[in-house]
């Protein structure tokens, strides 16, 4: 299992997509921090950037990686290789190259700009959703046999999650604004991890204004400290259902 993920790592940090990808991370958040004087400012503007880029790379990148390496993922099936070992290894390899290009890219230069708390969670933040968007990818790959529909599929998902999603909720809202439905809404939050991938970052800076209402009724619910312990448990879940799933699928599918 490590020798594969090993050589997924390398291969991925080679890739000339990665290299761009990072690169293009470390010149925005480089200037970023360059171009503005407040830290919230920027961390508003790199949380934007890390909610848009790095799940659509993430997602894109992973499934097309996986269709890619099919004949490799044959071959290590014809060994005695258990199928657990090898598509976990898959992830680990995928989501760990990821995540080195991530922190190359922003985490270096958050951490030398905002080397307290918040600096943390926003790197953090990247991370989880790096690893979010990796899990559903390999589940994209798995259920489309088809290269074409598994792409489509993820671009759809990374859609609905950063666009569609919020103007349905904002919809609902005002559709039921008469009845009490804060408790509701904290459910409807956290079903997307980019909308609690947002709350980590925003509580941590006192700008209440621009967590929006799903934010704001789980800020009021949860209070900081317990909306962070929540918000980090859900994206935990959104990171394992999805790779359980794709896992149960890959040990029984016919390759």
């Amino acid at each position: 299992m490590k020798k594969i993920a090993s050589f997924v790592i390398s291969d991925i940090l080679r890739n000339k997509v990665i290299l761009v990808y990072t690169l293009v991370l470390a010149v925005f958040s480089w200037s970023i921090f360059s171009l503005e004087d407040s830290t919230s400012k920027a961390v508003l503007s790199l949380l934007n950037l890390v909610l848009l880029t790095v799940p659509l790379v993430a997602i894109i990148f992973s499934n097309i990686y996986i269709y890619n390496s099919g004949e490799f993922i044959e071959l290590l099936v014809s060994q005695p290789v258990k199928r657990a070992s090898i598509w976990t290894a898959l992830f680990a390899g995928l989501s760990s190259a990821l995540v080195v290009s991530f922190l190359v890219g922003i985490g270096i230069p958050v951490v030398i700009f905002i080397p307290g708390k918040t600096g943390l969670i926003l790197v953090a933040t990247g991370i989880m959703v790096t690893l979010v968007f990796t899990s559903l990818a390999m589940l994209c790959s798995i259920l489309m046999r088809d290269k074409a529909r598994g792409i489509g599929l993820s671009v759809i998902i990374w859609l609905f999650m950063t666009l569609i999603y919020d103007g349905l909720v904002l919809f609902l809202m005002f559709q039921f604004a008469d009845y009490p439905i804060e408790k509701p809404m904290v459910v409807v939050s956290a079903l997307n991890p980019i909308d609690l991938a947002r709350i980590l970052v925003l509580l941590q800076i006192d700008m209440t204004v621009l967590l929006g209402f799903t934010g704001a009724v789980f800020q009021k619910m949860f209070g900081t400290t317990t909306g962070l312990a929540v918000s980090a448990i859900l994206m935990m879940l959104w990171i394992l259902i999805p790779f359980y799933l794709s896992l149960k699928i890959f040990k029984r599918k016919d390759l």
